[in-house]
C-alpha cells in the first residue's frame, strides 16, 4: 500500500465527511462527478492524487466551493 501524505489524508477525509454529510455513497459521489467509485475511494484514503478538474467536479457534485474542500489542508 502506497504511504499517505497528510495533505492526500486531511483533503480525502474533507470529501468523505462532505459525500457523507450529504447522504452520498462513495458509488453516489462517483456517478455525479463522473468519476469511478474505486477512484473516490482512493481519495478519500489519500492515497489518490486528484487533479484540479477532478477536484472541481468532486466540489460540484457535493454542492460546496472548491476551496471548501481544501479547508484546513496544509503544504
Amino acid at each position: 500500500m502506497p504511504e499517505q501524505d497528510p495533505i492526500l489524508r486531511k483533503f480525502g477525509g474533507n470529501v468523505k465527511k462532505l459525500r457523507e454529510r450529504k447522504g452520498y455513497t462513495q458509488e453516489k459521489l462517483g456517478e455525479t462527478a463522473s468519476l469511478d467509485p474505486t477512484y473516490v475511494s482512493g481519495i478519500e484514503r489519500g492515497v489518490r492524487n486528484p487533479g484540479i478538474k477532478n477536484v472541481a467536479r468532486i466540489a460540484k457534485a457535493l454542492g460546496v466551493t472548491t476551496s471548501k474542500l481544501v479547508e484546513g489542508v496544509a503544504a
